[in-house]
């Protein structure tokens, strides 16, 4: 039914049917959808038809959906489910998403949801509030899959089957010993090549790429990405098994800290999307742009100090938006380059050394070439040699400043411990606009007398 239907088509007949009251047609129609699409239907649904759409969901259709959704639609859908089926929902959660979900309830709330919850799933949920923010232990999950290093392939087999319903991920199964210390790894692969008679000991890898709990979620992402696992294990203390992380986690961390990046970077502050009101985003976008307009004064003074100059070579002030946008440009190229790798690289004394030098070469590189061209256009539009040497001398000293100011201050701040995601690209704009006039008039006027 669903595949010749298009979205909308989706959207409209479903909201006829929660008019209509046809629960099996809905349901038939809804079972054939993927979980993205049950939450964007939800998301899309006039409010005043969320009560009946969730009262004809069954429990597993409805935590399937949760997990698609934001948290404050998933708060929404909370407050309408009625205490009964909202434990039962929370119950059947992946406990990482529940320990976001809870954090944001009011404490009373989530004491009493707490206590009504399966003793297992409860205390499993409060472990996983008890770390940090944004760490590994905050976003594992205890539905894994684990077996004794005695077992036989036989043995772990038949483990699986039975847990497999349940766990997140069965693409390996971890190896412990006595004391639950994590002493090796099996993938489903391995168990399928594997005897039934063979030992798990004697199958398992036991040089195990893991993570401890209290390690930086954006540690987790670089260590799934540099080895293409589908899941990581997650250790406590002396290397005991306490979860794993599961790389469609791993996905939304990159996208949250690519949007946390980018709105430092953009000097927007906090998130800002389509719905959004207009006051809240001026709001969150005025601070930064208010610190740069007076810092942009500086660039009026500049050119005041220098009106003398302007007036008796009026055509300086044909160059000067292109002397201080290209500046701009190379500037907010080399933070980008900059940020990007401290975030996938640890970076040495050695690395920063070899970076900084390398954008040396770059902005030199970048600043001869822009130069001799700048040079020649502006003796064939001005007939000035002179004219050209003073424009082409001053992008080539702005552009390798603009290039390594791009450079040095995200790697200063990362040094200061801030974020370097901070150094945005309207702030080293700003700043290289200063030194861009600064440089440009000031050649100028060493030079006026030959340029009159």
């Amino acid at each position: 039914m669903v595949k010749n239907m298009t979205y909308n088509e989706i959207l409209l007949r479903i909201i006829l049917l929660l008019k209509d009251g046809k629960k099996k047609d809905f349901l038939e129609l809804f079972e054939e959808l993927q979980p993205y699409d049950m939450a964007s239907i939800f998301k899309e649904l006039p409010e005043k038809h969320h009560v009946r759409f969730l009262s004809f969901l069954t429990v597993d259709d409805i935590t399937i959906m949760m997990q698609e959704l934001e948290l404050p639609y998933q708060l929404a859908i909370f407050e309408k489910l009625g205490k009964l089926k909202g434990v039962q929902v929370i119950n059947k959660m992946d406990n990482d998403d529940l320990a976001t979900l809870l954090d944001e309830l009011d404490p009373e709330l989530k004491e009493q949801l707490l206590s009504s919850m399966e003793d297992e799933e409860s205390k499993a949920v409060q472990t996983l509030m008890n770390y940090p923010p944004e760490t590994a232990g905050r976003i594992m999950t205890n539905r894994y899959v684990w077996i004794p290093k005695h077992y036989t392939v036989m043995d772990a087999v038949a483990k699986l089957k039975q847990f497999a319903e349940i766990a997140e991920s069965i693409n390996y199964l971890y190896v412990i010993d006595e004391k639950k210390h994590l002493v090796g790894v099996v993938s489903y692969r391995d168990l399928i090549l594997g005897e039934p008679n063979e030992k798990i000991e004697e199958l398992m890898y036991t040089r195990v790429i893991s993570i401890d709990a209290y390690s930086d979620q954006e540690e987790v992402a670089k260590l799934i990405e540099r080895y293409d696992f589908l899941a990581i294990p997650v250790t406590e203390g002396d290397h005991k098994l306490v979860g794993i992380v599961t790389v469609d986690d791993v996905i939304d961390i990159v996208i949250q800290e690519a949007n946390e990046d980018y709105e430092k970077f953009a000097a927007s502050g906090k998130s800002i999307d389509f719905d959004t009101p207009a006051f809240v985003a001026a709001y969150r976008r005025l601070p930064w742009l208010i610190l740069l307009l007076f810092i942009g004064l500086v660039s009026g003074s500049i050119i005041s100090f220098f009106q003398g100059t302007l007036d008796k070579v009026v055509a300086l002030a044909f160059f000067m938006p292109m002397i201080a946008g290209m500046t701009g440009n190379t500037g907010t190229q080399s933070l980008a380059v900059v940020i990007r790798g401290l975030a996938q690289h640890d970076l040495d004394k050695k690395t920063v050394f070899k970076l900084i030098f390398r954008e040396l070469r770059v902005g030199l590189i970048i600043g001869i070439v822009c130069a001799v061209f700048i040079t020649i256009i502006a003796l064939i539009w001005q007939g000035n040699l002179l004219l050209g040497l003073v424009v082409g001398s001053s992008l080539l000293l702005t552009l390798i400043i603009g290039t390594m100011a791009g450079t040095l201050i995200p790697l200063l701040l990362q040094k200061l411990k801030i974020d370097p995601a901070i150094a945005s690209g309207p702030l080293i704009t700003t700043l290289n606009d200063i030194l861009s006039l600064t440089i440009y008039f000031g050649i100028a006027t060493a030079f006026l007398a030959y340029l009159m």
